[in-house]
């Protein structure tokens, strides 16, 4: 296997081409945002989901718009609301009173990328409409069952503040997703940026750099990338410490509930071989592993009342797991 490391790094570098142009067309109408919009690539390059967490104005919903504007694809933006209901994603069935036979609607559900904004707005039996979609890659309507078109990419939301009204996604539920990205203000440059940029009438367009089939393609050779054995035995070592951390001589098992689901190992694993293919590379190292693990298992990890009594965050746990697992 090792003999065609070199050989599927040059594949890797001939179709990861794509990659630099689509960040600098983004970066066009994006400012800063570099690790939200290279987290949403991960996603579509993994075929996997994201959960955002942000205050309003982040750029949040002009990232996934852009990114589905430049590789031409087709876009619903889903406002979550407390009156939703699943019929409001998936479609309905519409009665033809001429020959009394009934017409299928298909809903927004049925599009490449979905934004479903501020997800935790609407109540838990939209939110399973939205999520059996999301791992069935598929909607059942009027007893038919229709197959979501590839790429299909859902990016939802979640406002830290003004929680009033709203209904927390079970953690069952939230571990389908890959990523949960915390995204933050930006600094003094970036927001001056964005000041002369977006302080004009003029409306900043997005040209199409790639077409949806090309990233199909590029996630065929994803999965191809090499990962060595010893990746897997780091991977694994990892996840097993949000379990058991006395077994890795960590002392934080009084500050974990309940450790990450083998999700967590699996998506480790795609996400860490889709961030090689980002770097140009055609096999997998410990530090991409290290990079998406904190994105993969923030989720993942759920806390005890003693850690929440001691402001201990899952993120600070994840950093203790990184540093005490030796690296292959």
């Amino acid at each position: 296997m090792t003999a065609a490391i070199p050989e599927i790094t040059e594949r890797v570098k001939e179709k990861s081409k794509f990659i630099g142009k689509l960040i600098d067309e983004i970066s066009r109408v994006i400012v800063g945002q570099r690790y939200m919009i290279e987290r949403l690539l991960l996603g579509l390059l993994a075929d996997g989901h994201i959960l955002v967490e942000g205050v309003p104005g982040l750029a949040k919903t002009t990232a996934i718009k852009t990114i589905s504007q430049a590789i031409n694809t087709k876009f619903q933006r889903i406002q979550f609301t407390p009156d939703l209901l699943p019929a409001d994603l998936i479609g309905t069935q519409i009665y033809l009173p001429k020959d009394g036979s009934f017409s299928i609607k298909k809903g927004p559900l049925f599009s490449n990328i979905i934004l479903a904004d501020e997800i935790n707005r609407a109540p838990a039996k939209v939110q399973s409409a939205l999520l059996e979609a999301m791992q069935e890659r598929q909607v059942t309507l009027a007893e038919k069952t229709f197959k979501l078109e590839e790429p299909f990419l859902v990016m939802a939301t979640q406002n830290p503040i003004e929680q009033e009204g709203t209904y927390p996604l079970p953690e069952a539920q939230v571990d389908r997703f890959m990523f949960k990205l915390k995204i933050d203000y930006p600094n003094k440059a970036e927001e001056k940026e964005i000041i002369k940029r977006f302080a004009s009438l003029n409306k900043i367009t997005t040209d199409v750099v790639i077409e949806p089939q090309e990233i199909l393609e590029a996630r065929k050779i994803v999965d191809e990338i090499y990962i060595d054995e010893k990746i897997h035995d780091y991977i694994i070592d990892i996840v097993f410490a949000t379990r058991n951390p006395g077994q890795y001589s960590l002392e934080i098992g009084n500050l974990i509930q309940y450790g990450a689901s083998p999700r967590a190992s699996i998506y480790l694993s795609q996400a860490s071989k889709a961030y090689a293919f980002i770097q140009n590379r055609g096999y997998v190292t410990p530090q991409d592993v290290k990079s998406i693990c904190p994105d993969i298992l923030r989720h993942r990890i759920i806390l005890s009342y003693e850690a929440e009594a001691e402001d201990m965050t899952t993120d600070k746990i994840i950093k203790t797991i990184l540093e005490r697992i030796d690296v292959p």
